[in-house]
């Protein structure tokens, strides 16, 4: 597990531009972290490391925005998903399965059904260090 020290929103998207140097075609990323953690700040990261124009803003009610650069980037929210069967979102295995990088805030709502070896982004806020200080642990995980 990697650890990285954030204290504003540059250094967190600068954090997650370095870390997209590892994603390829197929890479899912979970993201987890309270409300305002810096999910879509990383995602924002990792969108422009693949030249991403388009603004990136979390889907919450859409729940998944496409973005199109040097490779098509998905970004989700499940922030809504609850109890989530397999069967419930076969849907998913399109872009999991895919040719694009897939994001996902909120992923511990669908935990059981990411596939497996996706990357594990936690994104931690300390406020005794500061309203922008954020510990990010970086794993890959063996589901």
């Amino acid at each position: 597990m990697e650890r990285f020290i954030s204290t504003c929103e540059q250094e967190t998207r600068d954090i997650a531009k370095n870390f997209a140097k590892t994603l390829s075609e197929g890479s899912v990323v979970a993201l987890i972290g309270d409300l305002g953690a810096g999910k879509t700040a990383f995602t924002k990261g990792v969108a422009e490391f693949f030249d991403v124009d388009d603004d990136v803003s979390s889907p919450t009610f859409t729940i998944v925005n496409e973005y199109n650069g040097k490779k098509t980037v998905y970004h989700f929210d499940a922030y809504r998903l609850e109890n989530v069967k397999t069967d419930d979102c076969d849907w998913l295995d399109d872009y999991f399965f895919g040719n694009g990088i897939c994001l996902v805030e909120w992923a511990q709502n669908i935990e059981d059904i990411l596939p497996n070896g996706y990357f594990k982004v936690e994104i931690k806020k300390d406020p005794s260090k500061g309203d922008d200080y954020r510990e990010i642990f970086i794993e890959k995980t063996e589901k």
